[in-house]
């Protein structure tokens, strides 16, 4: 267990390293050759050119201007400046409502930290119980400022079941102006952004086949007949994976190439070489330009013919088509209605964005879609609690006597007061969040095999699982196991029915261990993320070794995103242990005040200069952020109850048993008030932006802006017969095309009719 002296060492170790990064991110964002790294979004959107410095060669490197040094710490209040519509308009809404997260932190916690100090820390720190306890239970002086420290049976349980009340009536006061705003935010900006293909496009999943039409003839089919006077065009999608690969591989080996040609360029008197063996560290050597060039060659004819294949294919078409209309009205009428009797045939979904499509998953069959979720679910579970292991073994270095026992020669060395405290106050929190880097990868490569067919969608599903994990591994985890190990002398030598009695007193203690770990992640990681140490260095080693055009340079600046299905997941644990403690062990809730606070200034900063966010979603993550919010709220009072139960007050621990069913109510009327704004798309706000459209560009040909919107990005860039056409309609023949045997002349009429899109989709199929 971490003592005060253990989270004084790790306080002396965590903000000297944070104020490190932060000074040294201050100093190397100054320097000329830094520019591209720590401010690529003004690069990317042509706002910012390379820093011009006349004289000495080391100038245009080294930024020798001492004021300049004089205003390093200004990037701060510059963070802080940008109004909220401006950073709307240059980051997106995503971004915006993103760094509201860490303002709802501060709304919440500031008033609860005042209030938890002004109140609770002189309740608990005047008992004095834990003094009079069994010499077996471990403790140590912070936990004198927690419930713990509350006499078994004492009237001053009131005090913290009042208390539970006060934090949650305005926790649900901040989450519903929040909601509230954030909806209003959304609605604007829907109503108020430009024009884009999403809004005008619906995705088609499960068309069901005909022996008599193709896939894009029976589309095309079905949406005339069906909506005649509304239907524009549409793509259909293809299963064009294995083409991707060899493209991503073809690209990996002209960046090798044009690295040997720099190499070659630099120095003409040596042909630079490579073994032709496994991985190139064996075999025969062979000229590096040479190789590399016959491999593209190679690859291209490769990529030629598998796009021939996949176009001609009618196997490679999958039953699914990117189906476009003439208005976003009819667009909001398709996506949010049910097209045919079957209610499993015709499924339609609003489009993501083409930024936001994830294009490899358009291949899966859809009927599959339903076993592969419930495989990943079955994986999830098992490993959620295969993870219980390393936390254990976490726990176990908070731990001195468990370690003494695992290795008793090292016992001397962990004896000694600096090295103990470094073990208990530092390495369980670090220990934790090596564990932790790997898991978003794997979450989200299981969300990927669920098959949705969005960016935003799998980021959703991914942070989902991560914050399950998190709920269940990281905290339950860390909380059960911590207990287990810290009172297990005492469990030995009592009653079974003093076991919850024990349990209850030395929950509220394991707030040292998250103290550390906020330390860790919430300090230092934080102002780690401003200094981008390891894209710092991969873009100096790509534009020393690859960059050979200015298009090149703005790939080697690689600016990131906010990575929502890592970042939020881990944003939601301060928020738990934020509420879970704030009644019980108030002396942890500063901590988070600084993380949020903190946070808050890094991120904003980094979304103004930095992160180029991949896709738009106008913040519909939001019900998601709400909905963990509340879960943590009842979590926080489920807690409590069971605390206070155990503590020989149950017969007044039904004064907390509205509690969570009020938080739960409360959570339905939000849902039912605001979350239909995030889900669906209002008609009235459609046909609102169509006429305004109508009337401003009455000549806008629509037809030739969507027509490359959904095309796979791997026949986009090519000649133009090597890429499948979407359909178009034709102005002068009303009747509907069909080759149905049975419906040679299907009558039904529309002014806008269509003959042209079959054949102009059939030439790739």
């Amino acid at each position: 267990m971490a003592t005060t002296s253990d989270i004084g060492v790790s306080l002396s170790i965590n903000f000297p390293t944070a104020l490190a990064f932060l000074i040294a991110f201050a100093i190397l964002r100054l320097q000329p050759f830094n520019d591209r790294v720590y401010f690529p979004k003004w690069y990317l959107k042509g706002l910012r050119s390379s820093p011009r410095h006349s004289g000495t060669i080391v100038n245009k490197f080294v930024n020798l201007d001492w004021k300049n040094y004089m205003r390093f710490l200004n990037w701060m209040p510059a963070a802080l400046r940008m109004p909220e519509p401006e950073l709307i308009d240059h980051a997106g809404l995503d971004s915006a409502v993103y760094i509201r997260i860490y303002l709802v932190g501060l709304k919440l916690f500031v008033p609860i930290t005042l209030l938890a100090f002004s109140v609770l820390v002189p309740v608990n720190w005047t008992e004095a119980t834990l003094e009079h306890q069994s010499r077996d239970l471990t403790f140590s002086k912070i936990d004198e400022l927690s419930i713990s420290n509350i006499a078994y049976g004492s009237k001053r349980f009131w005090t913290h079941m009042t208390m539970a009340y006060v934090f949650t009536f305005w926790a649900c006061h901040v989450l519903y102006k929040e909601y509230e705003i954030v909806a209003s935010m959304r609605l604007h900006f829907l109503a108020s952004e430009g024009r884009r293909p999403d809004q005008f496009t619906v995705l088609v999943r499960n068309v069901p086949l005909d022996p008599d039409e193709s896939v894009s003839e029976h589309v095309e089919h079905f949406f005339c007949v069906n909506h005649p006077d509304h239907y524009l065009t549409h793509q259909v999608t293809y299963n064009a994976n294995k083409l991707a690969k060899i493209v991503k591989k073809k690209k990996s080996l002209q960046n090798w190439l044009i690295y040997n040609q720099n190499k070659y360029a630099r120095n003409p008197s040596r042909r630079p070489t490579r073994k032709i063996g496994f991985l190139g560290l064996w075999g025969g050597s062979v000229d590096s330009i040479d190789f590399y060039t016959s491999e593209i060659d190679k690859l291209a004819k490769e990529e030629e013919i598998e796009r021939e294949r996949v176009i001609s294919d009618p196997k490679a078409i999958m039953p699914a088509a990117f189906v476009s209309f003439r208005t976003r009205w009819a667009a909001a009428v398709c996506a949010q209605t049910q097209q045919s009797r079957n209610p499993t045939l015709w499924l339609t979904e609003w489009a993501p964005e083409p930024r936001d499509v994830y294009w490899h998953n358009l291949a899966i069959p859809f009927v599959s879609l339903t076993i592969r979720r419930l495989i990943i679910g079955v994986t999830l579970f098992f490993l959620i609690f295969f993870y219980i292991i390393p936390i254990t073994f976490v726990q176990s270095l908070a731990n001195i006597e468990a370690i003494e026992k695992a290795v008793p020669f090292l016992k001397p060395l962990i004896e000694r007061k600096g090295v103990k405290s470094f073990i208990q106050g530092y390495l369980p929190g670090l220990a934790l969040k090596i564990f932790l880097i790997i898991l978003p990868t794997i979450l989200m490569a299981m969300s990927k095999i669920e098959g949705h067919i969005a960016h935003s969608v799998l980021e959703r599903r991914s942070a989902a699982k991560y914050y399950l994990f998190i709920l269940v591994s990281v905290f339950f985890g860390n909380v059960l196991a911590g207990t287990a190990f810290e009172q297990l002398k005492m469990f030995m030598h009592q009653s079974p029915d003093q076991i919850p009695k024990t349990i209850g007193v030395s929950i509220p203690m394991k707030a040292t261990f998250f103290i550390t770990y906020i330390l860790v992640d919430g300090w230092s990681g934080v102002a780690a993320e401003v200094l981008r140490l390891k894209p710092l260095i991969m873009y100096h080693l790509k534009n020393a070794l690859l960059v050979k055009t200015e298009k090149d340079r703005e790939d080697a600046m690689n600016p990131g995103s906010l990575g929502f299905a890592s970042s939020e997941p881990q944003l939601q644990l301060y928020f738990l242990l934020g509420l879970v403690y704030a009644v019980v062990t108030p002396i942890l809730l500063p901590f988070i005040v600084v993380f949020f606070g903190l946070a808050y200034m890094v991120y904003r900063h980094q979304i103004i200069n930095v992160y180029n966010q991949e896709y738009e979603s106008a913040a519909s993550f939001w019900p998601d952020v709400h909905g963990r919010i509340v879960t943590a709220m009842v979590i926080s009072q489920l807690v409590l109850m069971g605390l206070v139960s155990t503590r020989g007050a149950a017969q007044s621990t039904t004064v907390l048993i509205p509690l969570p069913i009020l938080t739960i109510w409360f959570h339905l009327v939000c849902k039912s008030r605001f979350e239909s704004a995030f889900v669906k798309f209002p008609l009235q706000e459609a046909m609102m932006k169509d006429t305004l459209e109508r009337a401003t560009e009455p000549n806008l040909n629509l037809k030739v802006y969507l027509q490359d919107a959904y095309i796979h990005p791997v026949f986009k860039g090519g000649n133009g017969h090597h890429q499948p056409k979407p359909g178009f309609e034709e102005e002068t023949n009303p009747l509907v095309p069909t080759k149905r045997h049975s419906q040679l002349s299907t009558p039904a009429l529309s002014k806008h009719g269509s003959n042209s899109i079959s054949s102009s989709s059939d030439t790739n199929v």
